[in-house]
């Protein structure tokens, strides 16, 4: 069976996406045999480090992340609450209704929790 986990962000401070980046890199490499199931939910302010103009330096680690199966979930209650339209969002992103929701949606399907 796969490991399953979900990075949960939540600040508006590119060095804890770069770190959750980092961790999912890792975590990628030391499962090599398996395919774990990798999410990464963006709630609170955090939405905005998802923004295509203000994510360019790591928006290549995102793309090379996604196709190796990650999925990045973006809040639409943040963005609405930030006035952040979702077509500002790297393509590589899935807005979802509420980020805490899928969290807690995703523990229950034994999903485990990383906060960065």
């Amino acid at each position: 069976m796969a490991e399953k986990v979900v990075f949960h962000i939540d600040e508006d401070r590119s060095e804890t996406l770069l770190m959750a980046l980092g961790n999912i890199e890792n975590f990628l490499a030391a499962l090599s045999a398996e395919t774990p199931a990798v999410v990464v939910v963006a709630n609170g302010n955090a939405v905005k480090l998802l923004r295509s103009h203000d994510a360019e330096s790591y928006q290549r680690r995102i793309a090379t992340l996604v196709q190796a199966g990650v999925r990045f979930l973006v809040c639409h209650n943040a963005l609405k609450k930030l006035g952040i339209r979702p077509e500002e969002l790297l393509t590589e992103c899935t807005v979802i209704p509420a980020g805490i929701v899928e969290v807690v949606r995703l523990q229950g399907m034994g999903y485990a929790y990383v906060k960065p």
